[in-house]
């Protein structure tokens, strides 16, 4: 994914028209867009779609969930994202937990279209692949039963 152009230039192609037409590089100044922005964007664009569950492997779930419990501390908006940023491209790798019974194929689809509307709208940066890794399915209950033994333990 190495781009070796330096100055943004018309091409034919429709597809990159913020790029292409001087937002990222202009005669005014360099526009460049860090990983963690891209990252932070995918992850929240990702997690507005219904029927993904969380974000992250099992060992970065079970980090965040300590963090959450420290008083200030948020889980990370990009937890479960990673992206490749170019001077006009990007690439984000997405690891998820669906939740049982979703399509998982629609969903895939459905957390495509979004994560690369978001990036292209926000950054100007083409997205030229969303890859989806689907690591776990969140059976309901699961974490029910755990949560009301500990609610009802102490009263």
């Amino acid at each position: 994914m190495t781009n070796t152009a330096t100055t943004a230039k018309p091409s034919s192609n429709s597809a990159t028209p913020a790029a292409e037409n001087g937002a990222l590089a202009s005669t005014q100044g360099v526009t460049t867009i860090a990983d963690t922005v891209v990252q932070k964007v995918a992850g929240l664009a990702t997690r507005e779609i219904t029927g993904v569950h969380a974000l992250g492997g099992g060992a970065v779930r079970a980090f965040n969930a300590l963090r959450e419990r420290i008083p200030g501390a948020t889980a990370s908006a990009g937890q479960g994202v990673s992206v490749e940023v170019g001077e006009r491209q990007a690439a984000v790798d997405l690891q998820i937990v669906v939740e049982y019974g979703v399509a998982i194929a629609d969903l895939a689809k459905s957390v495509r279209r979004n994560v690369i509307g978001a990036v292209e709208q926000m950054t100007g940066l083409e997205v030229v692949e969303v890859n989806i890794n689907v690591s776990d399915v969140h059976i309901p209950g699961d974490d029910d039963a755990d949560e009301s033994t500990e609610s009802t333990r102490v009263q």
